[in-house]
């Protein structure tokens, strides 16, 4: 019984020290905060003179306003936007004044969008209180529509004695344009009597073919 008793009693002075150690260790990685962001969607596709919402939200436990900052990812890195909350802080740099809108929750809004908006956007979101930064990032697209197409046909002589004739698609404004020839709702396809560009732009057909 002695022995038993004595065993016990050196038993709890070891399991107050685990419990403490436990609490000391909760507490510590209770204290350790920081902002957690998410994003919709990674990638978001833009129109000359639209706008594009590079939109995120984050949490956190604080209750304080937060640190936002944009960048635009290049050789150097550009700074888009500083704010606390929504209230830019410092100077815009010149391209991007009156262009842009920022929101509590960090999101970005870009107005009258340019070529070179394009590119992939980096955001950090700080809070006082909070020991970790969130960082997240978001890739922009910025197309410029494309115009109607023409098509100019080209022939060495009159087109009934001619042994091929060739037909020429262009556009005068656009971005990223694919072409591509269609009959009857079908795309072509090169084969003996027709001929296409590697880019699809030019199209020739070699007299006879039953297009």
């Amino acid at each position: 019984m002695k022995a038993e008793r004595e065993a016990s009693s050196k038993a709890l002075p070891v399991a107050a020290l685990l419990l403490k150690l436990c609490l000391l260790l909760f507490s510590l990685s209770d204290g350790v905060q920081g902002v957690n962001i998410t994003s919709p969607g990674s990638l978001i596709r833009g129109t000359l003179g639209g706008e594009a919402l590079l939109s995120v939200r984050y949490s956190s436990t604080s209750a304080d306003q937060p640190v936002i900052k944009w960048q635009l990812k290049r050789d150097k890195p550009v700074t888009v936007v500083q704010s606390i909350g929504s209230e830019i802080i410092g100077n815009l740099r010149p391209e991007y004044r009156d262009r842009i809108l920022i929101y509590d929750n960090g999101t970005l809004l870009l107005h009258n969008l340019k070529l070179s908006d394009e590119g992939a956007y980096e955001v950090e979101i700080s809070i006082t209180d909070d020991t970790f930064t969130g960082e997240s990032s978001v890739n922009l697209t910025v197309d410029e529509p494309v115009s109607r197409p023409y098509v100019h046909m080209v022939a060495s002589t009159v087109l009934e004695l001619s042994e091929h004739f060739t037909l020429n698609c262009s556009h005068e404004n656009g971005t990223k344009a694919i072409y591509s020839w269609l009959k009857g709702g079908k795309p072509l396809a090169n084969d003996s009597r027709l001929q296409l560009s590697p880019d699809h732009k030019i199209l020739t057909i070699v007299a006879g073919a039953n297009v």
